[in-house]
């Protein structure tokens, strides 16, 4: 590779990371907006529009659409989120793998599940939001050592200040979370 190249390539994976890690300390749900009350069938709102629209519209990027997916799962609306996650530029980028996973979980599919959060893992070692979510589905499924070896993992990567670490840690004490 080019000297340009990898330096190109650093920088996108250490901002990556990094907006991994900051992602994840979220402590509250997201805020509806028209995307959930207003819009159907997998449609983004669009503000310039002032319109719901097809997620896949090159007015979005996939930093908007996971807004939309993050929105839409929260609210339990899982289809229409999956149509958001199928219109992404990347739908194998890490949070959307995440994303595909808490909807795989919170519909039943606990095994589907963990190979989403895997996989989002895999991609996005430090992914602390990620970590805490299969940790959560290896609680649900009697895992109570593989929850605590994620919980680990998260505190190894710096995210022991985290509600993702938070949200693990009580989880595994058997408080329960809707998330």
């Amino acid at each position: 590779m080019r000297p340009l190249t990898l330096f190109s390539t650093a920088l996108v994976l250490t901002i990556a990371s990094q907006a991994f890690a900051a992602g994840s300390s979220s402590d509250t749900p997201p805020k509806s907006t028209r995307t959930t009350t207003e819009c159907t069938d997998g449609k983004i709102y669009d503000d310039r529009a002032k319109a719901c629209v097809d997620a896949d519209r090159q007015s979005f990027n996939d930093d908007a659409r996971y807004d939309a997916v993050r929105e839409l799962a929260y609210a339990g609306a899982y289809d229409r989120a999956e149509r958001v996650i199928a219109a992404a530029d990347n739908p194998e980028d890490p949070r959307f793998l995440n994303y595909r996973g808490f909807i795989s979980r919170k519909i039943g599919n606990t095994k589907d599940a963990m190979v989403f959060y895997s996989q989002a893992i895999e991609k996005a070692p430090d992914y602390h939001l990620a970590r805490s979510y299969l940790g959560q589905g290896l609680v649900k499924m009697g895992d109570i050592d593989g929850a605590k070896a994620q919980l680990a993992e998260i505190a190894a990567r710096g995210g022991e200040d985290t509600w993702a670490y938070t949200a693990l840690a009580e989880t595994i004490e058997g408080k329960s979370y809707d998330y």
